[in-house]
Protein backbone atom coordinates (compact mmCIF):
# COMPACT_ATOMS: atom_id res chain seq x y z
CA UNK A 1 0.00 0.00 0.00
CA UNK A 2 1.05 3.57 -0.74
CA UNK A 3 1.44 6.19 2.00
CA UNK A 4 -1.75 7.90 0.81
CA UNK A 5 -3.71 4.66 1.29
CA UNK A 6 -2.39 4.33 4.84
CA UNK A 7 -3.40 7.94 5.60
CA UNK A 8 -6.95 7.38 4.30
CA UNK A 9 -7.19 4.17 6.27
CA UNK A 10 -5.92 5.77 9.50
CA UNK A 11 -8.24 8.79 9.22
CA UNK A 12 -11.22 6.52 8.83
CA UNK A 13 -10.37 4.53 11.96
CA UNK A 14 -9.78 7.69 13.97
CA UNK A 15 -13.17 9.01 12.86
CA UNK A 16 -14.94 5.87 14.05
CA UNK A 17 -13.19 6.00 17.42
CA UNK A 18 -14.23 9.66 17.70
CA UNK A 19 -17.89 8.66 17.39
CA UNK A 20 -17.50 6.16 20.21
CA UNK A 21 -15.90 8.78 22.47
CA UNK A 22 -18.65 11.32 21.62
CA UNK A 23 -21.46 8.98 22.65
CA UNK A 24 -19.52 7.90 25.74
CA UNK A 25 -20.23 11.37 27.10
CA UNK A 26 -23.75 11.62 25.60
CA UNK A 27 -25.22 8.36 26.98
CA UNK A 28 -27.09 9.08 30.19
CA UNK A 29 -29.14 5.90 30.77
CA UNK A 30 -28.85 2.21 29.98
CA UNK A 31 -31.69 2.73 27.42
CA UNK A 32 -29.42 5.16 25.59
CA UNK A 33 -26.66 2.55 25.63
CA UNK A 34 -28.75 -0.42 24.47
CA UNK A 35 -31.69 0.97 22.41
CA UNK A 36 -30.70 4.54 21.55
CA UNK A 37 -33.48 6.18 23.56
CA UNK A 38 -36.07 4.60 21.18
CA UNK A 39 -35.87 7.62 18.87
CA UNK A 40 -33.82 6.65 15.80
CA UNK A 41 -35.31 7.09 12.31
CA UNK A 42 -36.07 4.25 9.87
CA UNK A 43 -33.30 5.42 7.51
CA UNK A 44 -30.57 5.05 10.12
CA UNK A 45 -32.08 1.86 11.56
CA UNK A 46 -32.56 0.30 8.10
CA UNK A 47 -28.98 0.93 7.03
CA UNK A 48 -27.76 -0.28 10.39
CA UNK A 49 -29.75 -3.51 9.94
CA UNK A 50 -28.26 -4.29 6.54
CA UNK A 51 -24.78 -3.22 7.64
CA UNK A 52 -25.07 -5.55 10.62
CA UNK A 53 -26.52 -8.49 8.70
CA UNK A 54 -24.23 -8.35 5.66
CA UNK A 55 -21.18 -7.00 7.45
CA UNK A 56 -17.65 -8.20 7.05
CA UNK A 57 -18.46 -11.88 7.36
CA UNK A 58 -20.87 -11.94 4.44
CA UNK A 59 -18.88 -9.32 2.50
CA UNK A 60 -15.74 -11.42 2.56
CA UNK A 61 -17.86 -14.58 2.32
CA UNK A 62 -19.67 -13.22 -0.75
CA UNK A 63 -16.33 -12.50 -2.37
CA UNK A 64 -15.34 -16.10 -1.66
CA UNK A 65 -18.61 -17.39 -3.15
CA UNK A 66 -18.12 -15.22 -6.24
CA UNK A 67 -14.62 -16.69 -6.55
CA UNK A 68 -15.92 -20.28 -6.28
CA UNK A 69 -19.34 -20.25 -7.99
CA UNK A 70 -19.82 -16.83 -9.61
CA UNK A 71 -23.17 -15.04 -9.82
CA UNK A 72 -25.03 -17.93 -8.19
CA UNK A 73 -23.44 -16.96 -4.89
CA UNK A 74 -25.85 -14.02 -4.83
CA UNK A 75 -28.66 -16.38 -3.72
CA UNK A 76 -27.08 -16.29 -0.26
CA UNK A 77 -28.35 -12.74 0.25
CA UNK A 78 -31.68 -13.37 -1.48
CA UNK A 79 -32.53 -15.31 1.67
CA UNK A 80 -31.78 -12.11 3.58
CA UNK A 81 -34.32 -10.17 1.52
CA UNK A 82 -36.97 -12.85 2.15
CA UNK A 83 -36.25 -12.92 5.88
CA UNK A 84 -36.30 -9.13 6.27
CA UNK A 85 -39.61 -8.68 4.48
CA UNK A 86 -41.30 -11.61 6.23
CA UNK A 87 -40.25 -10.14 9.58
CA UNK A 88 -41.48 -6.67 8.56
CA UNK A 89 -44.92 -8.07 7.74
CA UNK A 90 -45.50 -10.68 10.44
CA UNK A 91 -43.43 -10.06 13.58
CA UNK A 92 -42.01 -6.52 13.70
CA UNK A 93 -45.45 -4.85 14.20
CA UNK A 94 -46.33 -7.23 17.04
CA UNK A 95 -42.95 -6.75 18.70
CA UNK A 96 -42.93 -2.96 18.48
CA UNK A 97 -46.44 -2.69 19.93
CA UNK A 98 -45.35 -4.78 22.92
CA UNK A 99 -42.18 -2.73 23.28
CA UNK A 100 -44.13 0.54 23.30
CA UNK A 101 -46.08 -0.65 26.34
CA UNK A 102 -43.39 -2.66 28.17
CA UNK A 103 -40.08 -0.99 27.30
CA UNK A 104 -37.97 -3.99 26.26
CA UNK A 105 -34.17 -3.84 26.03
CA UNK A 106 -33.24 -7.30 24.72
CA UNK A 107 -34.63 -10.24 22.76
CA UNK A 108 -35.03 -12.39 25.91
CA UNK A 109 -37.20 -9.62 27.39
CA UNK A 110 -39.82 -10.61 24.81
CA UNK A 111 -39.57 -14.29 25.77
CA UNK A 112 -39.63 -13.40 29.48
CA UNK A 113 -43.05 -11.80 28.99
CA UNK A 114 -44.33 -14.94 27.22
CA UNK A 115 -42.61 -17.79 29.09
CA UNK A 116 -41.05 -16.44 32.29
CA UNK A 117 -37.55 -15.84 33.61
CA UNK A 118 -35.98 -19.30 33.23
CA UNK A 119 -36.78 -19.56 29.53
CA UNK A 120 -35.51 -16.02 29.00
CA UNK A 121 -32.23 -16.99 30.66
CA UNK A 122 -31.84 -20.06 28.42
CA UNK A 123 -32.44 -17.80 25.42
CA UNK A 124 -29.89 -15.30 26.70
CA UNK A 125 -27.22 -17.98 26.94
CA UNK A 126 -27.91 -19.31 23.42
CA UNK A 127 -28.09 -15.81 21.93
CA UNK A 128 -25.05 -14.57 23.85
CA UNK A 129 -22.89 -17.53 22.82
CA UNK A 130 -24.14 -17.34 19.22
CA UNK A 131 -23.26 -13.67 18.94
CA UNK A 132 -19.90 -14.29 20.53
CA UNK A 133 -19.21 -16.68 17.64
CA UNK A 134 -20.59 -14.23 15.11
CA UNK A 135 -18.32 -11.49 16.49
CA UNK A 136 -15.39 -13.86 16.08
CA UNK A 137 -16.32 -14.26 12.41
CA UNK A 138 -16.21 -10.51 11.86
CA UNK A 139 -12.84 -10.18 13.58
CA UNK A 140 -11.48 -12.96 11.34
CA UNK A 141 -12.92 -11.19 8.27
CA UNK A 142 -11.21 -7.95 9.23
CA UNK A 143 -7.97 -9.75 9.95
CA UNK A 144 -7.99 -11.43 6.52
CA UNK A 145 -8.50 -8.04 4.90
CA UNK A 146 -5.69 -6.48 6.88
CA UNK A 147 -3.32 -9.41 6.43
CA UNK A 148 -3.76 -9.29 2.65
CA UNK A 149 -3.33 -5.53 2.42
CA UNK A 150 -2.50 -3.18 5.28
CA UNK A 151 -0.16 -5.48 7.21
CA UNK A 152 0.97 -7.73 4.35
CA UNK A 153 4.56 -6.45 4.55
CA UNK A 154 5.01 -7.16 8.27
CA UNK A 155 7.92 -9.54 8.77
CA UNK A 156 8.36 -9.59 12.55
CA UNK A 157 4.92 -11.20 13.13
CA UNK A 158 2.52 -13.43 11.25
CA UNK A 159 0.34 -10.89 9.35
CA UNK A 160 -2.95 -12.70 10.08
CA UNK A 161 -2.27 -13.07 13.82
CA UNK A 162 -1.11 -9.46 14.12
CA UNK A 163 -4.19 -8.28 12.21
CA UNK A 164 -6.53 -10.21 14.54
CA UNK A 165 -5.29 -8.23 17.55
CA UNK A 166 -5.36 -4.83 15.81
CA UNK A 167 -8.89 -5.25 14.41
CA UNK A 168 -10.24 -6.58 17.70
CA UNK A 169 -8.71 -3.65 19.60
CA UNK A 170 -10.30 -0.97 17.39
CA UNK A 171 -13.75 -2.63 17.38
CA UNK A 172 -13.67 -3.07 21.14
CA UNK A 173 -12.64 0.50 21.87
CA UNK A 174 -15.45 2.36 20.14
CA UNK A 175 -18.16 -0.21 20.91
CA UNK A 176 -17.34 -0.40 24.62
CA UNK A 177 -17.37 3.39 24.82
CA UNK A 178 -20.38 4.40 22.74
CA UNK A 179 -23.06 1.70 22.93
CA UNK A 180 -25.90 1.31 20.42
CA UNK A 181 -26.03 4.96 19.32
CA UNK A 182 -22.39 4.85 18.31
CA UNK A 183 -23.11 1.54 16.58
CA UNK A 184 -26.16 2.70 14.58
CA UNK A 185 -24.81 6.08 13.47
CA UNK A 186 -21.44 4.67 12.46
CA UNK A 187 -23.29 1.83 10.69
CA UNK A 188 -25.11 4.39 8.52
CA UNK A 189 -21.89 6.02 7.40
CA UNK A 190 -20.09 2.70 7.08
CA UNK A 191 -22.75 1.18 4.84
CA UNK A 192 -22.89 4.24 2.56
CA UNK A 193 -19.09 4.19 2.32
CA UNK A 194 -19.07 0.45 1.59
CA UNK A 195 -21.77 0.30 -1.08
CA UNK A 196 -20.73 3.52 -2.85
CA UNK A 197 -17.07 2.54 -2.75
CA UNK A 198 -17.67 -0.92 -4.19
CA UNK A 199 -20.18 0.14 -6.86
CA UNK A 200 -18.55 3.33 -8.12
CA UNK A 201 -14.84 2.73 -7.47
CA UNK A 202 -13.98 -0.90 -6.76
CA UNK A 203 -15.86 -2.66 -9.53
CA UNK A 204 -15.18 -0.16 -12.37
CA UNK A 205 -11.47 0.23 -11.57
CA UNK A 206 -10.88 -3.52 -11.17
CA UNK A 207 -12.85 -4.28 -14.33
CA UNK A 208 -10.72 -1.81 -16.32
CA UNK A 209 -7.36 -2.79 -14.79
CA UNK A 210 -7.97 -6.51 -15.44
CA UNK A 211 -8.56 -5.92 -19.15
CA UNK A 212 -12.33 -5.62 -19.52
CA UNK A 213 -14.94 -8.13 -20.64
CA UNK A 214 -12.83 -10.01 -23.15
CA UNK A 215 -10.16 -10.96 -20.59
CA UNK A 216 -12.59 -11.59 -17.72
CA UNK A 217 -15.02 -13.77 -19.71
CA UNK A 218 -12.12 -15.88 -20.97
CA UNK A 219 -10.50 -16.29 -17.54
CA UNK A 220 -13.66 -17.43 -15.73
CA UNK A 221 -15.65 -20.63 -16.30
CA UNK A 222 -18.91 -20.14 -18.22
CA UNK A 223 -20.83 -21.44 -15.18
CA UNK A 224 -19.73 -18.36 -13.21
CA UNK A 225 -22.06 -16.21 -15.33
CA UNK A 226 -25.11 -18.35 -14.57
CA UNK A 227 -27.59 -18.06 -11.69
CA UNK A 228 -28.08 -21.84 -11.64
CA UNK A 229 -24.51 -22.82 -10.67
CA UNK A 230 -25.67 -23.90 -7.21
CA UNK A 231 -27.31 -27.12 -6.03
CA UNK A 232 -30.70 -27.34 -4.32
CA UNK A 233 -29.23 -28.62 -1.04
CA UNK A 234 -27.08 -25.50 -0.72
CA UNK A 235 -30.12 -23.25 -1.25
CA UNK A 236 -32.07 -25.26 1.35
CA UNK A 237 -29.22 -25.01 3.86
CA UNK A 238 -28.88 -21.24 3.33
CA UNK A 239 -32.63 -20.78 3.68
CA UNK A 240 -32.91 -22.77 6.90
CA UNK A 241 -29.93 -20.95 8.39
CA UNK A 242 -30.48 -17.34 7.29
CA UNK A 243 -34.23 -16.66 6.88
CA UNK A 244 -35.10 -17.69 10.48
CA UNK A 245 -32.40 -15.45 11.96
CA UNK A 246 -34.62 -12.45 11.16
CA UNK A 247 -37.10 -13.64 13.79
CA UNK A 248 -34.67 -14.33 16.65
CA UNK A 249 -31.61 -12.08 16.20
CA UNK A 250 -30.86 -9.92 19.23
CA UNK A 251 -29.31 -7.25 16.98
CA UNK A 252 -32.57 -6.94 15.03
CA UNK A 253 -34.71 -6.77 18.17
CA UNK A 254 -32.56 -3.90 19.39
CA UNK A 255 -33.18 -2.10 16.08
CA UNK A 256 -36.94 -2.53 16.52
CA UNK A 257 -36.72 -1.14 20.06
CA UNK A 258 -34.57 1.77 18.84
CA UNK A 259 -37.32 2.79 16.36
CA UNK A 260 -39.87 5.35 17.61
CA UNK A 261 -43.02 3.54 16.36
CA UNK A 262 -44.39 0.60 14.36
CA UNK A 263 -44.37 2.40 11.00
CA UNK A 264 -40.70 3.39 11.28
CA UNK A 265 -39.70 -0.10 12.45
CA UNK A 266 -41.43 -1.81 9.50
CA UNK A 267 -39.97 0.65 7.00
CA UNK A 268 -36.47 0.00 8.35
CA UNK A 269 -36.75 -3.74 7.61
CA UNK A 270 -38.06 -3.12 4.07
CA UNK A 271 -35.12 -0.77 3.44
CA UNK A 272 -32.68 -3.39 4.72
CA UNK A 273 -34.09 -6.12 2.46
CA UNK A 274 -33.68 -4.10 -0.73
CA UNK A 275 -30.10 -3.16 0.06
CA UNK A 276 -29.23 -6.80 0.72
CA UNK A 277 -30.64 -8.04 -2.57
CA UNK A 278 -29.95 -7.07 -5.30
CA UNK A 279 -27.50 -4.29 -4.40
CA UNK A 280 -24.93 -5.93 -2.12
CA UNK A 281 -25.52 -9.45 -3.41
CA UNK A 282 -24.32 -8.81 -6.97
CA UNK A 283 -21.63 -6.27 -6.10
CA UNK A 284 -20.12 -8.71 -3.59
CA UNK A 285 -20.01 -11.78 -5.83
CA UNK A 286 -18.99 -9.65 -8.82
CA UNK A 287 -15.88 -8.45 -7.02
CA UNK A 288 -15.15 -12.03 -5.98
CA UNK A 289 -15.26 -13.04 -9.64
CA UNK A 290 -12.82 -10.26 -10.56
CA UNK A 291 -10.57 -11.33 -7.69
CA UNK A 292 -10.41 -14.84 -9.20
CA UNK A 293 -9.23 -13.34 -12.48
CA UNK A 294 -6.52 -11.40 -10.65
CA UNK A 295 -5.40 -14.15 -8.23
CA UNK A 296 -6.73 -17.50 -9.48
CA UNK A 297 -4.47 -19.58 -7.22
CA UNK A 298 -5.25 -17.72 -4.00
CA UNK A 299 -7.46 -18.80 -1.09
CA UNK A 300 -11.02 -17.92 -2.13
CA UNK A 301 -11.53 -15.48 0.77
CA UNK A 302 -8.06 -13.92 0.51
CA UNK A 303 -8.20 -13.14 -3.23
CA UNK A 304 -10.39 -10.06 -2.77
CA UNK A 305 -8.11 -8.33 -0.22
CA UNK A 306 -5.14 -9.10 -2.46
CA UNK A 307 -6.91 -7.55 -5.44
CA UNK A 308 -7.80 -4.42 -3.48
CA UNK A 309 -4.17 -4.05 -2.49
CA UNK A 310 -2.42 -4.84 -5.76
CA UNK A 311 -4.78 -4.08 -8.65
CA UNK A 312 -6.48 -0.83 -7.70
CA UNK A 313 -4.77 2.58 -8.05
CA UNK A 314 -3.32 4.59 -5.15
CA UNK A 315 -6.03 6.25 -3.05
CA UNK A 316 -8.81 4.03 -4.37
CA UNK A 317 -7.20 1.03 -2.67
CA UNK A 318 -7.13 2.75 0.72
CA UNK A 319 -10.71 3.99 0.36
CA UNK A 320 -12.06 0.56 -0.57
CA UNK A 321 -10.17 -1.18 2.18
CA UNK A 322 -11.73 1.31 4.58
CA UNK A 323 -15.08 0.40 3.01
CA UNK A 324 -14.62 -3.28 3.71
CA UNK A 325 -13.41 -2.57 7.22
CA UNK A 326 -16.62 -0.55 7.59
CA UNK A 327 -18.60 -3.70 6.89
CA UNK A 328 -16.55 -5.71 9.36
CA UNK A 329 -16.92 -3.19 12.15
CA UNK A 330 -20.60 -2.47 11.50
CA UNK A 331 -21.39 -6.11 12.20
CA UNK A 332 -18.85 -6.77 14.92
CA UNK A 333 -19.95 -3.78 17.00
CA UNK A 334 -23.63 -4.80 16.80
CA UNK A 335 -22.83 -8.40 17.73
CA UNK A 336 -20.73 -7.25 20.67
CA UNK A 337 -23.55 -5.06 21.96
CA UNK A 338 -26.05 -7.90 21.44
CA UNK A 339 -23.97 -10.50 23.26
CA UNK A 340 -23.11 -8.05 26.02
CA UNK A 341 -26.79 -7.14 26.41
CA UNK A 342 -27.72 -10.81 26.80
CA UNK A 343 -25.12 -11.51 29.46
CA UNK A 344 -25.61 -8.20 31.28
CA UNK A 345 -29.35 -7.55 31.30
CA UNK A 346 -30.73 -11.06 30.95
CA UNK A 347 -28.33 -13.02 33.13
CA UNK A 348 -26.23 -10.93 35.52
CA UNK A 349 -28.79 -8.22 36.34
CA UNK A 350 -31.56 -10.83 36.59
CA UNK A 351 -29.53 -12.97 38.98
CA UNK A 352 -28.34 -9.95 40.94
CA UNK A 353 -31.70 -8.63 42.04
CA UNK A 354 -30.37 -5.63 43.93
CA UNK A 355 -31.33 -2.38 42.21
CA UNK A 356 -28.44 -0.98 40.18
CA UNK A 357 -28.10 2.61 39.04
CA UNK A 358 -28.15 3.46 35.33
CA UNK A 359 -24.48 4.37 35.46
CA UNK A 360 -23.60 1.11 37.20
CA UNK A 361 -25.42 -0.90 34.52
CA UNK A 362 -23.62 1.00 31.76
CA UNK A 363 -20.22 0.38 33.36
CA UNK A 364 -21.09 -3.30 33.87
CA UNK A 365 -22.19 -3.49 30.22
CA UNK A 366 -18.90 -1.98 29.09
CA UNK A 367 -16.93 -4.52 31.13
CA UNK A 368 -18.96 -7.45 29.76
CA UNK A 369 -18.57 -6.08 26.21
CA UNK A 370 -14.81 -6.07 26.72
CA UNK A 371 -14.80 -9.67 28.00
CA UNK A 372 -16.99 -10.90 25.11
CA UNK A 373 -14.68 -9.16 22.65
CA UNK A 374 -11.61 -10.88 24.05
CA UNK A 375 -13.35 -14.28 23.91
CA UNK A 376 -14.42 -13.59 20.32
CA UNK A 377 -10.80 -12.80 19.43
CA UNK A 378 -9.68 -16.14 20.88
CA UNK A 379 -12.43 -17.95 18.95
CA UNK A 380 -11.52 -16.18 15.69
CA UNK A 381 -7.94 -17.41 16.00
CA UNK A 382 -9.16 -21.04 15.80
CA UNK A 383 -11.08 -20.73 12.49
CA UNK A 384 -9.93 -20.51 8.88
CA UNK A 385 -13.16 -19.71 6.99
CA UNK A 386 -15.18 -16.58 7.74
CA UNK A 387 -18.37 -17.91 6.16
CA UNK A 388 -18.12 -21.15 8.16
CA UNK A 389 -18.02 -19.45 11.54
CA UNK A 390 -20.82 -17.02 10.61
CA UNK A 391 -23.21 -19.70 9.32
CA UNK A 392 -22.45 -22.05 12.23
CA UNK A 393 -23.22 -19.29 14.75
CA UNK A 394 -26.48 -18.60 12.91
CA UNK A 395 -27.37 -22.29 12.85
CA UNK A 396 -26.84 -22.73 16.59
CA UNK A 397 -29.10 -19.77 17.44
CA UNK A 398 -31.82 -20.67 14.95
CA UNK A 399 -32.00 -24.31 16.07
CA UNK A 400 -32.48 -23.37 19.69
CA UNK A 401 -34.63 -20.26 19.47
CA UNK A 402 -36.87 -20.19 16.40
CA UNK A 403 -39.64 -22.62 17.42
CA UNK A 404 -40.39 -21.14 20.89
CA UNK A 405 -40.20 -17.63 19.42
CA UNK A 406 -42.72 -18.29 16.65
CA UNK A 407 -45.05 -19.95 19.15
CA UNK A 408 -44.78 -16.86 21.36
CA UNK A 409 -45.79 -14.63 18.43
CA UNK A 410 -48.61 -16.65 16.94
CA UNK A 411 -50.11 -18.84 19.66
CA UNK A 412 -52.24 -17.76 22.58
CA UNK A 413 -51.03 -20.74 24.61
CA UNK A 414 -47.37 -21.03 25.56
CA UNK A 415 -45.61 -23.64 27.71
CA UNK A 416 -42.44 -22.76 29.60
CA UNK A 417 -41.26 -26.35 30.08
CA UNK A 418 -41.77 -27.13 26.39
CA UNK A 419 -39.87 -23.99 25.40
CA UNK A 420 -36.91 -24.85 27.63
CA UNK A 421 -36.67 -28.44 26.38
CA UNK A 422 -37.04 -27.28 22.79
CA UNK A 423 -34.20 -24.76 23.15
CA UNK A 424 -31.82 -27.19 24.80
CA UNK A 425 -32.62 -30.08 22.44
CA UNK A 426 -32.53 -28.14 19.15
CA UNK A 427 -29.58 -25.89 19.95
CA UNK A 428 -27.68 -28.71 21.66
CA UNK A 429 -28.00 -31.07 18.70
CA UNK A 430 -26.73 -28.45 16.27
CA UNK A 431 -23.85 -27.41 18.51
CA UNK A 432 -22.71 -31.03 19.04
CA UNK A 433 -23.04 -31.74 15.30
CA UNK A 434 -20.87 -28.72 14.48
CA UNK A 435 -18.19 -29.41 17.09
CA UNK A 436 -18.05 -33.16 16.37
CA UNK A 437 -18.28 -32.58 12.59
CA UNK A 438 -21.00 -35.21 12.27
CA UNK A 439 -21.93 -36.07 8.68
CA UNK A 440 -25.70 -35.78 8.19
CA UNK A 441 -27.94 -37.37 5.51
CA UNK A 442 -28.15 -35.79 2.03
CA UNK A 443 -25.57 -33.15 2.93
CA UNK A 444 -28.16 -31.14 4.87
CA UNK A 445 -26.99 -28.58 7.41
CA UNK A 446 -27.32 -29.49 11.13
CA UNK A 447 -29.77 -26.58 11.43
CA UNK A 448 -32.39 -28.49 9.43
CA UNK A 449 -32.29 -31.37 11.90
CA UNK A 450 -31.89 -29.11 14.91
CA UNK A 451 -35.06 -27.21 13.99
CA UNK A 452 -36.94 -30.47 13.46
CA UNK A 453 -35.85 -31.79 16.85
CA UNK A 454 -36.76 -28.46 18.48
CA UNK A 455 -40.29 -28.57 17.00
CA UNK A 456 -40.85 -32.23 17.94
CA UNK A 457 -39.71 -31.58 21.50
CA UNK A 458 -41.83 -28.47 21.95
CA UNK A 459 -45.08 -29.96 20.73
CA UNK A 460 -44.27 -33.35 22.25
CA UNK A 461 -43.85 -31.85 25.70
Amino acid sequence: MHLLDYIIFALYFLGVLGVGIYFFFKNETHEDYFVGGRSISSFHVGLSIVATDVGGGFSIGLGGLGFVMGLSGSWLLFTGLVGAWLAAIFTVPKLKKLDMTSGYLTYPDFLRAKYGGKVAMFAAVISGVGYLGFTGGQILAGAKLAAGSVFSDITAFDPLSFSLFVIAAVILLYTVLGGIKAVIYTDTVQWIVLLAGLMFLGFPFAYYKLGGWEVISTALPASHFSLTNVDAITIINWSFTIIPIWFIAMTLYQRVYASPNVKEAKRAFFIAGVFEYPFMAFVGVGLGMLARVAFPDSDSEMALPLMLNHVLPIGVSGFLLASYFSAVMSTADSCLIASSGNFTNDIIVELYKKKLSYKAIIRLSQLITLVVGVLALLLASTFQSVLDIVLQAYGFMVSGLLVPTLVAYFSKKTDSAAAAVSMIGGGGFTLVSILAKIGLPMGLDPTVFGLTISAVLYFGV
